[in-house]
This record gives structure tokens, sequence and C-alpha cells, in this order.
């Protein structure tokens, strides 16, 4: 339905987010979520889909979750029109496709009554995603030539199946029943009564396309039993046919090096996506818990004092990305730009902070071959004595910058050009993860960071460190700041980056 009556009016989109692995919502959804005031998702969805909007977000699923209590689909309707007839841009954010199995187009119609805006946005959906995951093609020139989506879970209110397990059974290619695992024996069973050989190959996909994705293969008169033995759960998805032969020579996402693993990224959740990205490349399910976030400092008078006095300085250091954008972006907030650096040279602790100040069209002049403190130190101490030396950094941290170069000769001046406040509780998610032993590694990438985390452990979560739940940590002051608060530390990096610590759990 168009929706171009007013760049002022609510309108809806509704949006297939794909199934489990976020990286697979399209160009357009990722679009309308940024476009967003209200964003109401279903159970299904990856909450890594809502990074990509900063507005209001509620669970609105038919299934309860870890998002919350089932919503029923007329209330659901409802919110739609009423939030759209306030003026509000809403995304409907569903699982997979909105019009395979996600009645998307029951959500449609009821905006088209009321004469709502709306614009739907196709999704991958599960069978499809799911399928390949495992390593199966659905249609294949020598194996099938059409596929049939069926559901195995009817509406529980009609009085008969509507699914024709005759023609099922002679279908000339693969079936995929979405939502049948708790009616797997009838599903198979009916298959087989009316004419489908036993021996037919079969698979059911549990989690499809999630870290966590567990699929086992059969025959089709014994695939009930093999899925229950492997205790798979929902969402689930069954494949029949021939094409599940496949799965032999082309499974491939089991095949990432961290595929089955769940993990905490630490970063403050602004600066959380690299890691996210990287453990998703590995096959990893990246669970988010900040322990820290980063704002601007307290009082910015120190440091446009500095900004003022920069010709006087022979070094400007930064020991962080962070620093080096509220630094900058607050030179150009006095009114200043490059060239008020001209006659300084630039020390980065490590390539992360160097390429942040590539953004600002600077090089580092020093960069150490080791990634901390000791190692930036070392490498200025011998130009150290005499020399005026300026430090853009956080508002706490270690000081042994300050102390060896001091010792050096230099005249130190250290500026907090940022805040570094510690979270006072997990995320909801997360601390479910952990209260279970869940979450199989996590990574410390601060001493700061190692503390607080300590911090916020209850009992439960504690008991869980060092089996289930491992540590990693991005170097060895951080190792040291984690066993001086009592957590055990199971990896550490040799690199001092989050590469670093990825590196460190594929090896341990």
């Amino acid at each position: 339905m168009p929706d171009k009556s007013s760049t002022q009016s609510g309108r809806v989109y509704i949006v297939g987010g794909g199934p489990g692995d976020p990286r697979l919502i399209s160009v357009r959804g990722v679009e309308c979520l940024r476009e967003a005031d209200l964003v109401l998702y279903d159970t299904l969805v990856s909450p890594l889909l809502l990074r990509h909007t900063k507005a209001q977000c509620e669970h609105a699923g038919r299934e309860s979750g870890p998002g919350g209590p089932r919503v029923n689909q007329d209330e659901i309707n409802q919110r739609l029109i009423s939030e759209a007839k306030a003026g509000k841009i809403v995304v409907r954010l569903k699982g997979g496709d909105p019009f395979i199995f996600g009645r998307g187009s029951e959500e449609a119609a009821a905006l088209a009554a009321e004469a709502i805006p709306y614009e739907i946005v196709p999704g991958i959906t599960a069978a499809v995603a799911a399928a390949e995951y495992a390593g199966i093609s659905l249609t294949h020139r020598k194996h099938a030539s059409s596929v049939a989506f069926v559901t195995g879970h009817e509406d529980p209110t009609k009085p008969d199946s509507s699914l024709d397990y005759q023609q099922l059974a002679t279908w000339p290619g693969t079936l995929v029943f979405y939502m049948g695992l708790h009616r797997l024996t009838q599903i198979s069973s009916e298959l087989i009564r009316h004419g489908m050989a036993a021996e037919t190959p079969a698979c059911v996909i549990s989690r499809g396309a999630q870290a966590l994705q567990q699929t086992v293969t059969s025959s089709l008169s014994t695939i009930a039993e093999a899925a229950r033995n492997a205790k798979l759960v929902a969402p689930s998805l069954t494949i029949i046919g021939d094409c599940v032969r496949q799965r032999e020579a082309i499974c491939w996402f089991e095949q990432k090096t961290l595929f089955g693993t769940r993990i905490g990224i630490t970063r403050p959740d602004g600066q959380a996506d690299g890691a996210i990205n990287q453990a998703l490349e590995l096959g990893a399910e990246p669970i988010v818990m900040p322990m820290i976030e980063i704002g601007p400092p307290a009082d910015w008078a120190p440091v446009d004092e500095a900004i003022k006095k920069l010709p006087e300085f022979d070094w400007l250091i930064f020991t962080s990305a962070n620093g080096v954008q509220y630094f900058l972006d607050r030179l150009r907030t006095r009114d200043y730009d490059a060239r008020r650096l001209a006659g300084l040279k630039i020390a980065a602790i490590g390539p992360a902070t160097a390429a942040a100040l590539t953004a600002y069209c600077l090089t580092a002049d020093l960069v150490p071959d080791e990634y901390r403190a000791e190692a930036l130190a070392g490498a200025l101490e011998p130009e150290a004595a005499g020399r005026r030396v300026l430090w853009a950094g956080a508002d706490r941290g270690r000081e042994v910058l300050i102390d060896r170069l001091t010792s050096a000769g230099a005249d130190v001046t250290k500026v907090a050009t940022y805040r570094n406040v510690d979270a006072d509780r997990f995320p909801a998610d997360a601390a479910r993860l952990l209260r279970a032993g869940k979450i199989h590694w996590i990574g410390l990438s601060s001493p700061s960071i190692a503390r607080n985390f300590a911090n916020l452990l209850d009992d439960e979560m504690r008991s869980h460190l060092g089996q289930t739940v491992r540590l990693a940590t991005i170097s060895p002051v951080t190792t040291a700041a984690a066993k001086e608060v009592g957590i055990p530390v199971a990896a550490e990096a040799t690199t001092y980056t989050w590469d670093g610590i990825f590196s460190a759990l594929q090896r341990a």
C-alpha cells in the first residue's frame, strides 16, 4: 500500500529479520530500523538486530521468551494501528520472512482496513537459511526439482488437518516442515502410511543459522527417535527428501572454529560491533554484556586549557581510540583543526588507536611493537628528557606512563578526555545465561572491566567460573587484575587486542 500521504503521518514497516544469524537481514530492513520510533519484535528475532535502531523496542511475540510474555495477535494488530495513528514510524520485526508462516499478511490486512500506510520488507525464510547453513540445497538438478513448505503446527482450533498426506507422500521433491518437532512422530508415520519410503533421508535442524545449531539426520522411519535422543529444541525445521544426502559433502557452517560457542563481549556498548562481528564470523554466538560505558569528562576545562597550550608540548600521547575521538572532537568544537597539532609528535599505544587517528587524517609517529603502557613508555623514554608530554586519556587507569616518563626526565601532563562509568548490572539475558553456566567464554579487555565483572557476580554465577564458564583476558595486566579479585583466567591473548582474544580462544 502506498505510504506517501505525508512525511508527518505514521506508518508501519513489516520487516522480515531473517533467521538466526543477524547478518542475514536485508539492507532495506536495516534502513527501516534506523528510521523507526517504535520496534515491536517477535520472540525468534535475534536481539542483535535491535542494535540497528535507537527506537523504543518492545517484545510482541506470540510465544513467551526472554524478551517478555506472550502477546496475542489481535493485541499486536491493534498496537500497530494505534501507534501509527499517533504519528509514529513503527517496525514490526519478525523472524524469517513475514509472509511465510509469519502472520505478516494478517497484520497487513488489519492495517489496510484502517487505511494505515505500510510496507512489506521480505526476509530470508527459515527453510532456506537453516537448510543452507546445514549444507543442504533444497533443490538440485539431480535430486529435486521442487520444494514444498509445509506447516508442522496447524491452527489448533481447526476441526481437521488441511494437510493432504497422500499428496505430500508422493511429492516429487523436497518437503520442509516448519515448527513440527512435537508432531514429528505423527508426520513421519502419516507420510509412510501414505506411501513414502521409510528409508527416505530426513533431517531435523534445531536453532538453524545460529551458533548453537544442531542437525540430526536419519531415515524417515527413525527421524523422530533420533531427534528425541539428541534432545533437540524449538525452533526447528524438518527436511525430507534425497537432498538431505548432500549434507555429508557440503556441511560448512559447523566447521567454523568457534561454532557452538557463546562468547561474552564486555566492551562498551557503542564499541562492541567489531567483536560481535568477529564472533559471528568464527561461528560463535556473541552475548553483549558491557561492563563499562564511555562518556565525556565531568569537566572540559582541563582539556580546553591543554588545547590552548598545545604549541608548548613536544609529544601528544593516546592510549585508546576513545581518547583520540573525544580529544580531537573537542579540538574541533573549540574552532581548531589539525593545524593546531603542527610541531607535535603523536604516539599511539597500538594499531586500533593508530587507526582512530587516520580517521582524522593523522598518522602516529610512534606505535610500540607490544600494545601496552610499559612498551609505549619504553619506546618514549629515550626521547623523554626535557620534553613536555601531553597524555589525552581516560579519567582513570594505571599511571605507568606518568611514572616512567617522569623518571626519564619528561614533564608529563595528563588530561581526562573521557569517563569510564562502571555498569551496575549485567543485561538480563547475560545474567540468565551466566546463572545457568551457559556462556562458554567471556572476554575481559581491560583491568577495570575485569574488576567490575567480578564485582557484579553473584554466588550462583561465580560457581560456574573455571568450569562451564571460562575467562579470557587481553593482556598480562588484565590477567593480574582478574586474579587480584579472585576470578580464574583460562586463556590470555598474546596480541593485546580483541583479535588477540579470539585467537586465544581458538588455541584453548
